[in-house]
């Protein structure tokens, strides 16, 4: 299946699924992950009508947006882990930053960009009981939310972002996220943006709530080999 083909199967299951959760399409955003392809797919998936692209790592945002530069419409999201000292290279690059998840981050990008434009950004919330994985503990998403408000003026929050546990079922991980979503927006009514669904999951997500999509594989194909 080539990749125009893979956009509108997957485009056709997002609208299955927002009809079947009786939501209106204009609700949802899809962005294209295109982590380890090249920037040369980012400009075919633009000529193909997409203008939200992903990416994982901030080496790798910098290249593809310097690289397509002249494609001033595209919406970089950073989704990824973020390193406090990459703070300011992924400021310089990202349009909406979905993986804060400790106040250090939070004022690391704030710092990076005080007389800049809002960064838009969103808590990420951990939805496995391990630690080590990015996140913050679900219980701590809304003292994020308000240290974001409070001491990051420059920082927009938007909502909240996660990525469903492997070892259970997405829908039951999702409803979590949505708890979190909810007390977030108890603190700050307007970052009603969920992040949440993936290539194997995005239906469940939709049911949940899910405003935006970050889908990679289902579209742009195997990822290719490093060397």
């Amino acid at each position: 299946m080539r990749l125009a083909e893979r956009l509108s199967d997957v485009d056709a299951r997002i609208a299955d699924a927002m009809r079947a959760s009786r939501r209106a399409p204009e609700e949802l955003t899809r962005i294209v992950v295109t982590k380890f392809h090249p920037a040369a797919m980012v400009a075919d998936l633009h000529r193909l009508g997409v203008r939200d692209v992903g990416e994982n790592r901030q080496q790798e945002l910098h290249a593809k947006r310097g690289d397509l530069s002249d494609l001033a419409d595209l919406r970089w999201h950073f989704v990824g882990q973020a390193q406090t000292n990459k703070a300011r290279h992924i400021r310089a690059d990202a349009d909406a930053v979905h993986s804060v998840d400790r106040i250090r981050l939070a004022d690391a990008l704030h710092g990076a960009g005080e007389d800049a434009a809002q960064l838009d950004v969103l808590v990420q919330v951990n939805l496995t009981d391990d630690p080590g994985r990015g996140g913050a503990p679900p219980g701590d998403a809304a003292a994020l939310a308000e240290h974001i408000l409070a001491h990051c003026p420059s920082l927009r929050l938007r909502g909240v972002m996660a990525v469903a546990p492997r070892d259970e079922p997405a829908a039951r991980a999702f409803e979590r996220l949505a708890d979190s979503a909810a007390a977030v927006r108890g603190v700050a009514p307007a970052a009603d943006w969920i992040s949440a669904g993936m290539t194997g999951d995005f239906a469940e997500a939709i049911a949940a709530g899910a405003t935006h999509l970050r889908i990679g594989s289902a579209i742009t194909g195997p990822r290719p080999e490093r060397g």
